[in-house]
């Protein structure tokens, strides 16, 4: 029987890729999403990947998600944290909303889910959990307080509770993308656009699948030595 991957965030943008990458290595996958039920029915009907309606940030409905897809489909084998959101702005005029908003997205979604698979995948003896950071958590930038704060969290509690987990069989690493060539990005202005890919040694974004490959190569059964790594993927962009 195939294993089950979970992604969340995972009908648009690099979490599709993501999961049409893990559906491609033959994984069972189901992605969820927050809010557009037009588009999470189009991915389904696409892709033939069961989606999911739940807040990450709240955490009895993670709880409850994660009993439907169990349900659905059986234990959760992979976890892709991958749900993320910004509410960029100069720090002055940074709200207390935007920061809870964003700190409850990106970051204790991660607790959230974790919570609801971890005592099963101890059970198990098996798991690998993949939380998607961001370059940006890793250098800071300005105008994301908010996020970069979020993402550089991440990478902190990969490294913790990899920790804890190692000796179950079960890893936890992060992934740190810079900028991929989602919808979103290219929707930045393009005077903007051309000034980050000037800023990217290898002269373009990244695109969603290459972050794909990397999710399924950390998510794999031979991939049980890597656990408390970020990997970073950026073009060269940043170098740590």
């Amino acid at each position: 029987m195939s294993k089950i991957a979970l992604v969340t965030g995972g009908t648009r943008g690099i979490g599709a890729a993501i999961s049409i990458a893990l559906k491609e290595a033959g994984y069972q996958v189901a992605a969820t999403y927050a809010g557009n039920d037009e588009k999470a029915a189009r991915f389904k009907q696409d892709h033939d990947i069961q989606v999911f309606k739940w807040d990450v940030g709240d955490f009895d409905a993670c709880a409850a998600g994660v009993s439907q897809v169990v349900e659905a489909l059986g234990p959760v084998d992979i976890l892709v944290n991958n749900a993320g959101i910004t509410r960029d702005v100069g720090f002055s005029r940074m709200t207390k909303d935007m920061w809870d908003t964003v700190m409850d997205t990106n970051l204790t979604s991660n607790f959230n889910m974790c919570k609801a698979v971890f005592d099963q995948m101890k059970a198990n003896k098996y798991g690998r959990i993949i939380c998607i950071s961001s370059i940006n958590g890793q250098k800071g930038q300005m105008g994301q307080v908010n996020y970069a704060a979020s993402k550089a969290g991440t990478i902190g509690f990969v490294k913790a509770l990899a920790q804890e987990g190692a000796r179950h069989n079960i890893t936890v690493n992060a992934i740190a993308p810079g900028y991929i060539g989602t919808d979103m990005v290219r929707a930045v202005p393009e005077d903007i656009l051309a000034k980050i890919i000037k800023g990217i040694p290898v002269g373009r974004l990244g695109e969603g699948d290459e972050i794909g490959r990397a999710v399924t190569f950390l998510a794999a059964d031979d991939a049980g030595f890597i656990t408390g790594s970020t990997l970073t993927i950026n073009g060269g962009q940043y170098m740590i």
